[in-house]
């Protein structure tokens, strides 16, 4: 399942993060309402966890600027105020849910997913293509033959090349997307990834491969 998360402060940020990593989830970061808007007119997410107090866009001004399109994504609002008026305010403007800092960690984890709940149920949780099946519910690579069940970065890896069935994604872009920009990984740590993607899926007899194309990127075809 993959979050934005939308928080200005830096160390904050990085600790929800890891937390939603340990608990299975696809984040990615945003440090201020503009970048927020930006992701999610980019990007398809399965919630939201938005901070009220952020530089150039507010958190509220970013909710109703989705709700306005009509993206009816869970939000999650982060406040550091306690007053009756600020919940309100948010829950008026469509959130789903809103949490008051300082909280704990497994309140966090069970407000995303009572919100995410119902997203899920109507939604389809699988990604297909060829005889493979992604299942983003459980993080299971299968076909016919068998399954396996997907580290956090493996699964966060199939689901971009699925869901981007023959596209090239550069080495950059996973990296961007996956690892961070301010991970201190090598580039060749995608590689190793493709690498172990590869062999599940000779193990499944599967009919996709991920193709690498020369100084460009990766891209999952059809076997021919």
């Amino acid at each position: 399942m993959r979050l934005l998360l939308a928080e200005d402060e830096l160390a904050l940020s990085k600790a929800l993060t890891a937390i939603l990593e340990r608990n299975n989830y696809s984040v990615d970061t945003a440090y201020d309402g503009q970048e927020a808007l930006e992701y999610l007119e980019a990007d398809n997410y399965d919630g939201v966890i938005l901070d009220i107090m952020m530089p150039k866009v507010d958190g509220i001004t970013v909710l109703k600027e989705i709700r306005k399109k009509g993206n009816l994504i869970p939000v999650l609002l982060l406040t550091a105020k306690s007053e009756v008026d600020d919940k309100v305010l948010g829950l008026d403007a469509g959130a789903n849910d809103y949490l008051t800092k300082p909280f704990n960690s497994r309140e966090l984890l069970a407000r995303i997913r009572a919100m995410t709940r119902t997203q899920t149920s109507q939604t389809n949780s699988q990604l297909k293509f060829g005889n493979v099946t992604l299942d983003r519910a459980t993080y299971e690579l299968s076909t016919s033959s068998g399954a396996y069940r997907l580290a956090n970065k493996e699964f966060q890896m199939m689901e971009l090349l699925m869901s981007n069935p023959k596209k090239l994604i550069s080495t950059e872009r996973f990296m961007e997307k996956i690892w961070g920009y301010d991970s201190e990984a090598e580039l060749n740590v995608v590689w190793v990834y493709i690498s172990y993607l590869r062999k599940k899926l000779t193990a499944l007899h599967a009919n996709i491969q991920i193709k690498a194309t020369r100084n460009a990127g990766y891209s999952l075809e059809e076997i021919v």
